[in-house]
């Protein structure tokens, strides 16, 4: 029996193709090293784009198929790899921070809504992925990622720029490292103007695939100076089911758009309470508020995440949920949501949409 040539594997291929993209994987350039033993043993990799991708064991299994399939193969062997591809800076226009692929803001039309759990989880979620994850507390007034992280050390510099901490495979940089956990941040637009220049342009960041921005609540100067130092990937917004906080998100979503960082979808928080005991779910503030904002404004909608207990519980002792209870339903949810926003920001990679600078 004749052995398949490296053409026809390639061939077999393009029957797989990316949901998200919209495309097979061999005019996308996924499929690397194919490589046919006289055995009849075809081995490849498919490179994709982010180690989050929400459909990477489907896509494994179809190329599997393909090949398999193909006379004269005796075995396929796929190594699935992964290179995240930057999607913020565009030529002549806002410069993205040097090493860092995409950035990431995490905002609310309004406090209280869970945004700074979920841009803690999120991150720590596409860490776990693989993935190489910054975490910038831009929420100045109230930064409360230390906190979360179980971080109390003081920023320290190189000698040139401040060292970010790393923490759970994180790095990070907070007002909360500067300021006592009862010292309150009294500071007029400029100054806030000023040390997210810092933190953006004066942190030693090392190479990263995601940079995570936690944005204060509202839709005030720190959203406009984000979009004024450089290329944003885009922003997800966090709501509650709730009207008002429907109401609020509408506005922050309409605020990106005016500012021309893209919106990557909505997450709604807090989407219900599971019984821990009976499982009856109980909707605390209202659901699908979120899915109808999305839908309404044509946003994706990456995800529903009820409320429970070890979220509070694990935030407060520097253990976020993702790392201390990754079986429960509400990490589950949120592992979801971190692989779509990784598959929108793949999305916007592939796309060549000019940034307008905002003067």
């Amino acid at each position: 029996m004749s052995l398949p040539s490296v053409a026809q594997v390639l061939d077999a291929l393009r029957v797989v193709q990316d949901p998200d993209l919209r495309r097979d994987i061999v005019s996308l350039d996924f499929v690397k090293h194919v490589v046919i033993g006289d055995d009849g043993r075809v081995a490849f990799a498919i490179e994709l784009t982010t180690p989050a991708c929400p459909v990477k064991d489907l896509l494994k299994e179809q190329a599997h198929q393909a090949v398999a399939a193909l006379d004269g193969v005796t075995a396929v062997d796929i190594e699935m790899t992964s290179s995240v591809r930057s999607s913020g800076a565009v030529p002549g226009q806002r410069q993205a921070l040097p090493g860092v692929k995409n950035i990431i803001a995490v905002g609310a039309g309004k406090g209280g809504v869970g945004k700074t759990t979920m841009a803690v989880n999120l991150a720590l979620a596409l860490s776990l992925r693989g993935s190489r994850v910054g975490l910038l507390d831009a929420d100045i007034y109230g930064p409360n990622v230390p906190i979360m992280l179980g971080v109390q050390a003081p920023l320290e510099t190189d000698g040139q720029k401040i060292v970010p901490i790393e923490k759970h495979g994180l790095w990070t940089v907070s007002m909360g490292f500067m300021a006592g956990d009862s010292d309150p941040v009294i500071w007029r637009g400029p100054m806030l103007h000023g040390v997210l220049r810092q933190f953006l342009q004066e942190v030693a960041w090392p190479a990263l695939d995601y940079l995570i921005v936690d944005m204060p609540p509202g839709t005030g100067d720190v959203a406009l100076s984000l979009s004024q130092h450089t290329a944003v990937t885009g922003a997800v917004v966090v709501t509650t089911p709730q009207t008002v906080s429907v109401a609020d998100s509408r506005r922050a979503i309409n605020m990106y758009r005016k500012l021309n960082i893209p919106v990557l979808g909505v997450i709604e928080n807090m989407s219900y309470f599971a019984c821990p005991s009976c499982r009856h779910e109980t909707d605390l503030f209202g659901r699908g508020g979120g899915r109808r904002l999305a839908e309404e404004l044509n946003v994706p909608f990456l995800g529903a995440v009820p409320v429970a207990e070890p979220v509070r519980s694990g935030g407060d002792i520097g253990m976020p949920i993702v790392l201390s209870a990754p079986d429960h339903v509400v990490a589950q949810a949120i592992n979801s949501a971190a692989e779509q926003v990784a598959a929108q920001v793949s999305i916007r990679a592939f796309r060549t949409i000019p940034l307008t600078p905002v003067s």
